[in-house]
């Protein structure tokens, strides 16, 4: 990827996490900006016009899923890289779906960023799991999936589950098991 001069919206309410990576993208000859929330967000991009940028999937105020169409209205030809620490096969198909170029893991190093966005086209050669998912973390998919087909509501997903609404926010709460 062609970096001197790119301008780079970083879009994390993890100040620490923005502070590294400024540090790095900076020295990889990006111009960055930093956002910690929504609307921070929309004012740098519209102001700084980014090629590139990274959104985290979950803000403070709100969904990276609901901030990246509003993104890519204000700035079209921008490519975005979802990241999050809270990963799911629902979230990773609808960050795509809603135009990222790519979806990765944190903990993302610059080198992982630049990888993602530099990523045209998928490959068929990806490695396949050699083992199923386990029960616990297919549990936290079907709860990532239902959440987001209730846009996010929690006591509508326990319902839509059959669960308590306490139980759901303290699973909710737990980082996803691996697989």
């Amino acid at each position: 990827m062609q970096q001197s001069s790119q301008r780079l919206l970083i879009v994390d309410d993890d100040e620490m996490f923005c502070h590294v990576m400024q540090r790095a993208m900076s020295r990889r000859g990006f111009d960055v900006a930093i956002a910690h929330d929504a609307d921070e967000a929309l004012r740098l991009a519209q102001e700084s016009q980014p090629a590139v940028a990274t959104l985290d999937l979950k803000l403070e105020d709100t969904s990276g899923l609901k901030l990246l169409p509003e993104l890519l209205d204000v700035v079209p030809h921008c490519r975005i890289v979802v990241l999050t620490g809270y990963s799911s096969i629902a979230t990773a198909v609808e960050a795509i779906k809603l135009g990222a170029v790519n979806y990765l893991c944190k903990p993302a190093d610059a080198d992982d960023i630049l990888s993602a966005l530099d990523k045209q086209d998928g490959n068929p050669d990806t490695e396949l799991a050699d083992n199923p998912p386990s029960v616990n973390r297919v549990t936290w998919e079907h709860i990532q999936k239902v959440l987001q087909e209730h846009d996010g509501n929690i006591s509508a997903t326990a319902r839509a589950l059959g669960m308590h609404r306490r139980t759901l926010q303290r699973k909710l709460q737990k980082r996803p098991v691996r697989r």
